[in-house]
């Protein structure tokens, strides 16, 4: 009850100032209690009763209790707060105070009797709120000791924590200890690493198994031989280019016996070689074969040789070129013989377009002729063998057995596309196995020179213009094969015999010119209308460079067609005379002409200015021959 009766003095004296009665003792026996601060949550109430006073009586309330009970500031502003707030959210409750006031005042009740309810109802609200504290004072027992269970476990957790975090940083510091030391291993380790490493490159390097020695001194060689072969080349250079190993005390132990490994596999490998060499010395050998399934398999011995024994790599190399060139020397001379057996003669020197006919006949030819003698100068199926270019080559004794012969171009291409093949083999073959292209030529110097020779002993022989034109058209053909295979060992040598044709062909095209032009009119005459067999070589001659001309497309032999054309022109103007009546002239004119004509279109339409000159002249003598009939039909 001290506590209840402390509230209601304190209240009562601060709300009405003039009952100051007792004032100074109550606020006295307030101070001195220390459970005053238990009254707090009936000042909460009281706040809340404050809010019927007016704003006024409120402020002077709110003052005198801060200016006589300073002690007292602290509870009393929380109940200050609470009625400000309320006071500044709800304006419109301040001036209803004001209204109560005036409310009440015009009832006529007595201020103090409204202010004794007033103290009655808050008297009542502190009863109640005693009671609802006594109510939940167990509660609040029962709390305060959860709180001081509480308190003493987390006093014993930080104990405990505080304990772990003493652990903790003392396994940090070993932690880092730890860390330090593996660092330093792992730099230890890896430095070990590449020690060892190194080291047994070295070891490696410079050691001689015994393996090795045994497949190198007693083995076959094979591909373990040539796999052990590598190992001691890889040793040797290593040597001679390391210089830690080379300044090594080690190699000074091991040197003798690389050398010694050294010599045996020379030699070894020397012996081999030269027998494979042999093999190729014999009868009915496929070269191309034996290297390319022999030979090449085994090509690292000379990159062995090259590096280790320059000397022996000279030998073998030697030693390769003198035997391929016996040999395929010896092949093509013996290929050369046997075409020739199948060699068809088809012109001598007599064999011109103005020479007469009676004297080159059969008695003075001397040689196999042609069935049809005016092939001598035509070129019919003899065209195709410019279809058969890179056909394979013939096979003598086949060719032979079928009693064929042929004219000299398609042995000449048969020959060419031989060398052609034989050629790229070889010249591949030495740049795989040797790494050299120029050894290609010492190789083929003397297949060249078979070759030459056999050239040199026809081409002076051959007055067959036609024959020439189209072996200068197989080089042509043979040059671009030989550009499509990306080959370039038989340029000059294809070059050479291009060279060789041309002034042939010139020579004996000279030689029907000369013949035209120095013909014997009186021997060469018939007194026959039809047309003349010179006429008829001219044309098929004419026609058959013409059509072989087009895709060659030498400006050169078009000028010497037209000598041609002018020296048969004046010829067949002479044999014309040669007649004593002026239509048989004209008539052998037109008979002539026209047969050129037709030969010329015949080998197809490339005539060009000479098929039109012939034309012209066929149009002009047929336009004389019926001037002159309808002259005669006149008179």
């Amino acid at each position: 009850m001290m506590i209840s009766t402390c509230r209601f003095a304190v209240l009562r004296c601060q709300l009405y100032p003039t009952r100051r009665t007792n004032c100074s003792k109550i606020e006295h026996s307030c101070s001195n209690q220390r459970s005053f601060p238990k009254c707090f949550p009936f000042f909460v109430q009281i706040g809340a009763s404050l809010t019927h006073l007016s704003s006024v009586s409120y402020q002077l309330t709110i003052t005198r209790i801060h200016i006589h009970h300073p002690d007292l500031s602290p509870w009393v502003s929380p109940i200050c707060c609470r009625v400000c707030s309320r006071s500044v959210s709800g304006s419109s409750h301040l001036h209803s105070t004001s209204w109560v006031v005036t409310n009440i005042l015009s009832k006529g009740v007595k201020l103090r009797e409204y202010t004794k309810g007033v103290e009655n109802n808050l008297r009542q609200v502190e009863l109640d709120s005693i009671q609802e504290y006594i109510k939940e004072s167990d509660n609040l027992v029962s709390l305060h000791e959860q709180i001081r269970d509480c308190d003493n476990i987390l006093s014993q957790m930080e104990t405990l924590l505080s304990g772990f975090q003493a652990e903790i940083g003392s396994i940090s510091a070993d932690i880092k200890v730890l860390q330090e030391k593996s660092m330093d291993m792992g730099l230890k380790l890896k430095n070990r690493k590449v020690a060892e490493s190194k080291l047994a490159k070295f070891v490696e390097e410079i050691i001689v198994p015994p393996r090795m020695i045994d497949i190198i001194v007693d083995g076959e060689v094979n591909d373990e031989y040539l796999r052990t072969l590598e190992i001691l080349s890889k040793k040797l250079v290593v040597a001679e280019v390391d210089p830690m190993i080379k300044n090594s005390k080690a190699l000074k132990d091991v040197q003798p016996e690389l050398e010694k490994l050294r010599q045996k596999a020379v030699s070894k490998v020397y012996d081999f070689l030269v027998q494979k060499l042999h093999a190729l010395r014999k009868p009915k050998t496929n070269i191309q074969i034996l290297q390319q399934s022999v030979l090449l398999k085994y090509k690292y011995v000379i990159s062995f040789l090259k590096d280790h024994s320059k000397e022996v790599y000279s030998e073998v190399r030697t030693a390769y070129i003198d035997t391929m060139n016996k040999v395929l020397s010896a092949h093509f001379r013996a290929y050369i013989q046997a075409l020739e057996k199948l060699q068809l003669d088809i012109a001598t020197s007599s064999d011109l377009i103005g020479v007469e006919a009676r004297s080159s006949g059969l008695f003075l030819r001397g040689r196999e002729p042609l069935k049809n003698r005016s092939a001598v100068f035509a070129l019919g199926d003899r065209i195709k063998i410019l279809k058969e270019v890179d056909e394979p080559a013939l096979i003598p004794h086949i060719a032979e057995a079928s009693s064929i012969k042929y004219p000299y171009e398609v042995l000449f291409r048969s020959l060419h596309k031989l060398l052609m093949d034989t050629a790229t083999s070889e010249y591949n073959f030495c740049d795989d196995f040797f790494g050299e292209e120029s050894m290609f030529y010492d190789i083929f110097a003397g297949p060249f020179a078979v070759i030459d020779e056999h050239f040199s002993s026809i081409l002076p022989n051959s007055y067959d213009a036609i024959g020439l034109m189209l072996m200068i058209l197989i080089i042509h053909q043979h040059q671009l094969i030989m550009s499509r295979r990306r080959i370039p060992c038989l340029d000059s040598y294809l070059d050479k015999v291009n060279i060789a044709l041309w002034p042939r062909f010139k020579m004996v095209f000279d030689m029907h010119l000369s013949s035209l032009r120095n013909a014997n009119v009186k021997t060469l005459w018939e007194d026959d209308v039809h047309p003349h067999y010179v006429m008829r070589r001219y044309a098929e001659f004419t026609a058959s460079l013409i059509h072989l001309n087009v895709e060659y497309g030498d400006g050169q032999l078009d000028l010497n067609l037209e000598r041609l054309r002018m020296a048969i022109d004046d010829l067949l103007i002479k044999l014309a005379k040669t007649f004593s009546k002026a239509k048989s002239q004209t008539v052998f004119l037109i008979n002539n002409y026209d047969m050129t004509i037709s030969v010329l279109k015949e080998a197809g339409p490339e005539g060009g200015k000479i098929l039109v000159h012939f034309e012209n002249l066929l149009k002009s003598n047929t336009a004389l021959f019926v001037a002159r009939r309808t002259l005669g039909r006149a008179f």
